[in-house]
C-alpha cells in the first residue's frame, strides 16, 4: 500500500516522532497506519529502555488540591527545558490526580495504577511520554495530605511545600486561613527546617549535637578552666540556637524578624477565633540528593561536527 509525504506528516503529529521514524514505519507497515503506530510504539517502547539508564536529576516538583486532599510530587528528567514542555506537565499533573484517586502506597504502586483519565497504566503513560520527549523521565517520589492542607510550589518548581493544619472546618475556610498557610508553606521552602518543634526532634539527634558542641567547648583553651556545669549551661544555650535553626516554629518569621513562626501562628489562631497547629509538613527540592548531568558544551558541537 502506497503512503503520501501527508502521511508521514500525520503520523508524526499522532506519535511525536521524527520524520525519518515515521517514514521507516510507513513503510514496514506497507502504508498502513495503524500498524506503522504498533511499529512505532513497539520501538518506542525499546527505546524508552535504554534512555531509562540516563541520568534525570532535572524536572519539576508539582502540587496539587483537591478538595480536601493535596499531594506534592517529584517527576524528573534529563534536562530543565522538558519542566517547560506542556505534554511533560500534563504528565505530571495525571500522576498527581492518579494518586489523589488511587492513593497508592509509594511509587511502585503508582505505576501499577491506571493512570487517571486514562485507560493505561502510569508506567505505559511514562514510557509513551519518554517516546515522545526523548528523554529519560523518572518519578521520583511523592506525598499526600489530608485535612487543611495548604500547598506552595517556588522557582517554577524547583520547590514544592506542603503543610498539613489540625484546625476546624469553620477557621479553614477563612480567606486568611488560606493566605496564612500560604505564609507558613513560603516559610519553609525559604529557611527549610526539619522539624515542627523540639519536642519532634529524635532524642539520638539532639544526643549527637549536644556530643558535638561538648567536644568543640572542650577543644577551645578559653574554656580549660571552666567548670563543668558551667559549660552544660553554654552547651544548653547552644541547644536551643539549634532549635531555632531547624524547628519551624522556633525560626524567626521571614516576614516580620521581631516574631517566631510559633508566636505568627498563635496570633493568628486569636485573629481567626480557633485552634490552629502545624500537624505535617513537607518540603521537596527538585533533585536534591541526586548526581547531576554534567554536559561539556564544546565537547558536544565538536562532536556534532565530525
Amino acid at each position: 500500500m502506497a503512503f503520501t509525504a501527508a502521511d508521514v506528516k500525520n503520523l508524526r503529529e499522532m506519535t511525536g516522532c521524527g520524520m525519518m521514524d515515521c517514514k521507516k514505519a510507513l513503510t514496514e507497515a506497507d502504508g498502513d497506519m495503524d500498524k506503522a503506530v504498533d511499529i512505532l510504539r513497539e520501538k518506542g517502547l525499546a527505546a524508552s529502555q535504554k534512555k531509562a539508564g540516563r541520568i534525570a536529576a532535572e524536572g519539576t516538583v508539582y502540587a496539587l488540591v483537591e478538595g480536601n486532599t493535596g499531594v506534592v510530587i517529584e517527576v524528573n528528567a534529563e534536562t530543565d527545558f522538558v519542566a517547560k514542555n506542556a505534554e511533560f506537565m500534563a504528565f505530571v499533573d495525571t500522576c498527581a490526580k492518579t494518586v489523589i484517586e488511587k492513593n497508592p502506597a509509594d511509587v511502585e504502586a503508582l505505576l501499577a495504577e491506571t493512570a487517571a483519565g486514562t485507560e493505561m497504566t502510569v508506567d505505559a503513560l511514562l514510557k509513551e511520554k519518554i517516546l515522545v520527549i526523548g528523554e529519560n523521565i523518572k518519578i521520583r517520589r511523592f506525598e499526600k495530605y489530608e485535612g487543611a492542607v495548604v500547598t506552595y510550589v517556588h522557582g517554577g518548581g524547583r520547590i514544592g511545600v506542603m503543610v498539613r493544619f489540625d484546625t476546624t472546618d469553620e477557621v479553614a475556610a477563612k480567606a486568611e486561613f488560606a493566605e496564612f498557610g500560604k505564609d507558613i508553606a513560603m516559610q519553609i521552602a525559604a529557611v527549610n527546617p526539619k522539624y515542627i518543634a523540639p519536642e519532634n526532634v529524635p532524642a539520638e539527634v539532639v544526643d549527637k549535637e549536644k556530643a558535638i558542641l561538648t567536644e568543640q567547648l572542650r577543644n577551645d583553651p578559653k574554656n580549660a578552666k571552666k567548670p563543668a556545669n558551667i559549660l552544660e549551661k553554654i552547651v544548653s544555650g547552644r541547644i536551643n540556637k539549634y532549635y531555632e535553626e531547624v524547628c519551624l516554629l522556633n525560626q524567626a518569621y521571614v516576614k516580620d524578624g521581631d516574631i517566631t513562626v510559633g508566636k505568627y501562628v498563635e496570633n493568628t489562631a486569636k485573629a481567626l477565633g480557633g485552634d490552629i497547629k502545624v500537624a505535617a509538613f513537607v518540603r521537596f527540592e527538585k533533585g536534591e540528593g541526586l548526581e547531576k548531568r554534567e554536559d561539556n558544551f564544546a565537547d558536544e558541537v565538536a562532536s556534532m561536527i565530525k
